[in-house]
């Protein structure tokens, strides 16, 4: 299983972890729009990457050579790729979901408790303090 491209180790084991075949993309070179002026409207480095059996296509101008954009329209398919296939299993879906229960408010219940704790904790910590002794005597 060769791609064209030079791909990282991990997206590799994407792709045959999914059983994503190098066959199976469809692949075009079109020319850019956008900033850049009359160097970008002449050259066709945007690439254009689609993935047969399942549909989904990506189009890539990230770079200003045609390989970068490559390897970086192969790595966001085969991410799209499993996104669609796994679900709430892929990774990039576990990460949000982790992403917001991090952000989610605590109940009620988690938060008296929590401050319940933080105070026993200070009042551990304040009974530790050093005693003064006055000298007056």
């Amino acid at each position: 299983m060769e791609f064209p491209v030079e791909l990282a180790p991990d997206i590799l084991q994407k792709a045959a972890k999914l059983k994503i075949e190098p066959q199976d993309f469809e692949e075009k070179f079109i020319r850019g729009g956008g900033a850049g002026g009359q160097k970008i409207n002449k050259t066709a480095s945007c690439v254009w990457l689609k993935h047969l059996p399942t549909g989904i296509d990506v189009k890539v101008q990230k770079h200003r050579e045609r390989w970068g954009n490559r390897k970086s329209a192969y790595k966001l398919l085969i991410n799209k790729i499993e996104e669609k296939v796994l679900g709430k299993k892929s990774e990039a879906a576990q990460k949000a979901f982790k992403v917001r229960k991090q952000k989610k408010r605590r109940s009620k219940r988690a938060k008296a408790k929590m401050m319940d704790e933080k105070s026993r904790r200070g009042g551990l910590k304040s009974s530790r303090s050093k005693v003064r002794v006055d000298r007056d005597v």
